[in-house]
């Protein structure tokens, strides 16, 4: 598939009315054990702290989505390190992305995990407005990390 992906809002709308999405989201681990969040700038779980991750598109193979994910959320082309499954896991939400009545967001996520030995350097604004490292036990302390982010720790 190619990454040309024209996203049409009310397409989408309409399926994140009426089907799951699958997503993938990036579990990310520093040489310290420390964990990599960012501050949701949309919705679902807007104003929590939240992993990087994002949706697998049609047509799109497991591998092609998670290259993809990585470089639109990290902005690097990849991570030395090998994936680890960690697991599948649901998640359910009130709200949606175009923030309309009536209907909840449902993801069946693709947990993966990954050691970074490098920093990253070029973080794309749009999904957060803020990143950060978090000591494991802080962020299942915190009430601004969103629960299914702590989820993945308990």
């Amino acid at each position: 598939m190619s990454d040309a992906f024209e996203f049409d809002a009310h397409v989408f709308a309409q399926v994140v009315k009426h089907a799951p999405l699958v997503s993938i989201d990036l579990i990310l681990q520093d040489l310290q054990g420390r964990i990599f969040l960012g501050y949701r700038r949309n919705q679902p779980a807007k104003g929590k702290w939240f992993v990087p991750g994002g949706s697998i598109r049609k047509g799109e193979r497991l591998d092609q989505a998670l290259r993809r994910i990585v470089r639109e959320e990290l902005g690097v082309e990849s991570i030395s390190s090998p994936a680890e499954f960690v697991g599948v896991f649901e998640h359910f939400y009130e709200d949606n992305f175009a923030m309309e009545a009536g209907y909840g967001t449902h993801y069946i996520v693709l947990a993966h995990k990954f050691i970074l030995e490098s920093p990253l350097t070029n973080l794309p604004p749009a999904q957060h407005s803020e990143y950060r490292w978090w000591d494991i036990a802080e962020l299942i302390k915190s009430p601004e990390v969103h629960p299914y982010a702590k989820a993945y720790f308990l």
